[in-house]
């Protein structure tokens, strides 16, 4: 595995080393020395799979507060996304940064969000599947969100999504509310 930093303090990209022969390709997804060797959460609570019937669906821009110490590590097991992490953290150096990767089932890449940053994607074709590994478990209420548009942070996604969930498309403009870090 290969950890590469973002432009977002704590985020990577993690590329898997994607071996193979004649039945297929075969990469490790997980493991919890090159993990803890990268400065990252050895340990996991919980896994989730997020399915995503049509293009142009939009999930976010989803986090937990700094103090639940969540990190996600979020890959896309079928098809492709857009895939965006945005730094909410009041004292981070890039506090209000985002970066935006691909993630695909072809590219086997993962990206890595440190907590108080909020996440969000948008498919880039039909039947998508994301799997998320997440650091702590659910904790019911303590899901908070953003726009995904708000001019604030300037986030530019590769289209209009099409399909969006309303409590997504309706959060309070960050400059009228700040999020709880």
């Amino acid at each position: 595995m290969r950890f590469r930093e973002l432009r977002v303090a704590g985020a990577m990209l993690v590329e898997t080393d994607v071996l193979g022969d004649e039945r297929g390709p075969f990469c490790r997804a997980w493991c919890a020395d090159e993990f803890q060797r990268a400065g990252l959460p050895a340990g996991l609570s919980q896994a989730s799979i997020s399915g995503n019937i049509r293009r142009g669906t939009l999930r976010g821009m989803h986090y937990r507060p700094v103090a639940d110490d969540e990190y996600k590590l979020v890959r896309c097991i079928r098809g492709s996304v857009h895939d965006v992490v945005l730094d909410l953290r009041p004292h981070s150096p890039t506090f209000l940064a985002w970066d935006g990767v691909t993630l695909s089932a072809a590219n086997r890449t993962a990206l890595c969000i440190p907590p108080g940053c909020a996440h969000g994607f948008l498919t880039l074709e039909d039947d998508t599947d994301l799997l998320y590994m997440m650091s702590v478990p659910f904790r019911p209420g303590a899901e908070r969100g953003v726009r995904w548009n708000d001019p604030a942070f300037g986030i530019v996604w590769p289209s209009t999504p099409e399909v969006i969930a309303t409590r997504d498309a309706s959060y309070a403009d960050y400059a009228a509310a700040p999020p709880s870090p």
